[in-house]
């Protein structure tokens, strides 16, 4: 029996999940558990444990004291890469169970959940290789006597606060980074997606990791979230999530002047031109919105086509969406899958109805009432205003609005004309066009004839509302270091300042 088919036989079992504190399982000071709903079928799939500032407390001071003893600050670059590229090789090679895992509790399909997973891997092979190239400065244009050093520590102690969409890839933008600069880490994934993040818990403790480096506590945004943003011993918190809420995490780090990275909302633009490859560009624009349900912070849930190719574009984009299959994420033909709970289930036909009001509905619109978990089809409206809530606000769900533009002004226009800056597509033959987009509009990527292409060795991030920081690339592991200037006199020519 294949591990894959053994999986789906165990999908029905319900997980019962500890806090993963000093290598131990652990449950909560609360005495309460959190009950994971699997959104594809309303069924019970596990229980986590309902965390407490308390908990929080205790598993920073495990990280605490990993840090200060040395025991993974002090290991050569080399050791630490070769535990990272161990837990790479076990995404990559072992991914069956931790992808089933995910599909079951985001109710995304299992084919997405399992490139998901060995995604996963290759940045933490990216990450592994950073560990030993990590280095620091020297200056030796100081003087004959002088010598300038720029050293490169880690941050120390750090948080990282994940969300519920990807929760195995978000993590691994982060912790293999952290781990790389020698940081010991204390994490909250989402209390909706916590068992990927546990699993991994087990997978570094296996590859070698020191008890202490790395700890899990689960439960919500308040307390547990909180008091890792305020805690005075967490000395760098990084988050990914909505922008309301990393701005209140940005606002509870400054009590201790803790460093902060946010990866946050945002409301991205496709822009099509005239001389794009038609079908590409279809195709771009239906994965930009549909993958993950729409459940993805770079989704490119605004598409500007010029105005002489919206009709032939409009039509083409419907007539392929009826190939979507949206439905059971065990079957290898679904292309879409379950919204992940009620909440963002009501939110997102909040916005479809808006959109009936300000806008033609052009495909979709409706609640699949025939599955028995919480399924929208995905949905098209055209004729809307730019500045129409569906236009402007993030949905996190698949729908999308297709506006005409007129030149390569207005299209700059239209695609800056947001609060936010995370990510935007371009789609064109033209590579003066292109290159003036890549300049022009304000996202932290850009991506030309392609979209929602992510190699770990580009960086990713975003501006204004959508955030700041790094992830992935090289810039990522600098993230978790703090930087140290050394001079150094040569005694023997030191002249005293006074007398």
């Amino acid at each position: 029996m294949s591990k894959t088919v053994a999986s789906k036989e165990n999908a029905g079992l319900i997980r019962r999940y500890s806090h993963y504190i000093n290598g131990e399982n652990i449950t909560s000071t609360s005495g309460r558990l959190i009950e994971r709903i699997n959104p594809a079928t309303g069924k019970l799939i596990g229980t986590l444990q309902d965390g407490t500032a308390e908990d929080v407390d205790l598993a920073v001071s495990a990280a605490v004291e990993a840090f200060e003893d040395g025991r993974w600050s002090g290991l050569t670059a080399a050791q630490r890469s070769d535990v990272l590229r161990n837990v790479s090789r076990r995404l990559k090679e072992d991914w069956q169970d931790l992808a089933l895992y995910e599909s079951l509790e985001t109710g995304k399909p299992l084919a997405q959940a399992s490139g998901e997973a060995q995604w996963a891997g290759d940045i933490w092979d990216y990450a592994a290789g950073q560990a030993r190239s990590l280095h620091g400065e020297t200056y030796t244009n100081v003087g004959e006597d002088k010598l300038g050093l720029v050293l490169k520590h880690p941050v120390g102690p750090v948080g990282l606060i994940t969300p519920w969409n990807y929760p195995i890839v978000v993590l691994s933008q982060k912790l293999p980074f952290a781990l790389a600069a020698g940081c010991t880490v204390v994490a909250k994934p989402s209390e909706l997606t916590s068992g990927s993040t546990l699993a991994i818990a087990k997978f570094l403790e296996e590859a070698g990791l020191p008890k202490g480096a790395f700890n899990v506590v689960t439960g919500y945004g308040d307390p547990v979230g909180k008091r890792i943003a305020e805690h005075p011993h967490i000395r760098m918190i990084s988050f990914t999530g909505s922008t309301v809420t990393g701005q209140s995490i940005a606002r509870a780090a400054t009590g201790n002047m803790k460093k902060v990275v946010l990866e946050l909302g945002g409301k991205n633009p496709t822009v099509v031109f005239s001389d794009a490859n038609l079908e590409a560009a279809v195709d771009g624009a239906i994965k930009g919105f549909v993958y993950n349900s729409g459940a993805e912070c770079c989704s490119g849930s605004r598409v500007f086509v010029q105005r002489e190719s919206i009709a032939a574009f409009t039509e083409l984009l419907c007539k392929r969406l009826e190939a979507v299959k949206v439905g059971d994420p065990m079957d290898p033909l679904t292309t879409m899958g379950a919204i992940i709970n009620e909440a963002q289930f009501a939110k997102i036909n909040r916005y479809i109805a808006e959109g009936k009001k300000s806008g033609d509905l052009a495909f979709g619109g409706n609640v699949i009432t025939d599955l028995p978990g919480l399924f929208v089809q995905p949905t098209v409206f055209t004729n809307v205003s730019p500045t129409a809530p569906i236009a402007r606000e993030e949905v996190f769900g698949p729908v999308l609005v297709v506006i005409p533009f007129d030149d390569l002004s207005d299209a700059i226009s239209l695609a800056n004309d947001t609060e936010y800056g995370l990510a935007a597509g371009v789609w064109t033959s033209n590579l003066e066009t292109a290159l003036t987009m890549a300049r022009k509009v304000r996202a932290g990527i850009v991506w030309v004839n392609t979209f929602l292409d992510m190699p770990s060795e580009v960086p990713f991030g975003g501006t204004r509302q959508s955030g700041y920081g790094r992830e992935n690339g090289r810039q990522a592991i600098e993230e978790f270091t703090v930087t140290k200037s050394v001079v150094v006199q040569n005694p023997s020519t030191y002249e005293r300042y006074l007398g």
